[in-house]
């Protein structure tokens, strides 16, 4: 179970502190699927990276299996926004990275993470060379090899036109199936968070607080944008993001 506690994100100090978040509490019990998703700007990723341990909460802690997170492990993975890949580096040498950070390399590598991702025959490859779909999936690899507890994911498909996003959305699905991490995924677009979230957060204005949580039984399969509950959902989920603005 990860648990936030009355969350404040702040940045400064004293009177030019400025509130990124203002006393957000969630729970996601393990295996379970929490989207967040708010207005541009409003703190979704201040609140994501203080649940990476990124950021220090002005007020209020994270909790992993009722102790306090404190920096980043192992146990939680984070997928950045452009899959944040070192140009210099292969794809296997990306992978590998978050094994090298957690210091279980050469223990242990990324080749089965990247073979799970359909990426071995382009492990000696370099960024560049690489499709924007997949960078992705190095990333998510990199995530993967070192089988976190909890996987974060900061708009991991912003910009990525819309088949190739559907497709990363089915993978992504399918992971959280197979390997039953506890999934937090930060977004804007309100079907993704359908897709992929059991209970969607709908976050006010900056500062981010809880305008609405939306609880999303249906999803979980991987026809679901053509069921009449994710139509439900994101209709929901558009109202909810309208109210006060």
């Amino acid at each position: 179970m990860i648990e936030l506690h009355d969350i404040v994100v702040e940045y400064g100090n004293g009177a030019r502190a400025v509130r990124a978040v203002d006393g957000v509490s969630l729970k996601v019990p393990p295996g379970g699927s929490l989207a967040l998703i708010g207005p541009s700007g409003c703190g979704k990723t201040s609140l994501l990276y203080a649940i990476a341990g990124l950021l220090k909460p002005a007020v209020g802690e994270v909790t992993l299996e009722g102790k306090p997170l404190s920096g980043v492990g192992s146990r939680v993975a984070l997928i950045l926004q452009n899959a944040g890949l070192l140009p210099w580096k292969t794809v296997w040498q990306n992978a590998n990275l978050s094994l090298l950070l957690a210091k279980e390399y050469p223990k242990k590598t990324a080749t089965a993470a990247l073979e799970e991702m359909g990426l071995l025959e382009v492990k000696d490859r370099y960024p560049t060379e690489l499709s924007e779909g997949m960078k992705r999936r190095v990333g998510i690899a990199r995530a993967l090899a070192t089988s976190p507890t909890v996987m974060l994911m900061d708009e991991p498909l912003a910009s990525l036109d819309t088949l190739t996003k559907e497709r990363i959305q089915d993978l992504f699905l399918t992971l959280w199936r197979k390997h039953r991490f506890s999934l937090i995924l930060v977004t804007h677009d309100i079907e993704e968070a359908a897709f992929l979230g059991e209970r969607i957060a709908v976050l006010s204005d900056r500062p981010a607080r809880i305008k609405a949580v939306v609880d999303n039984p249906g999803m979980g399969e991987l026809d679901y944008r053509g069921q009449e509950g994710f139509i439900a959902t994101v209709s929901r989920l558009r109202s909810a993001l309208e109210v006060g603005r």
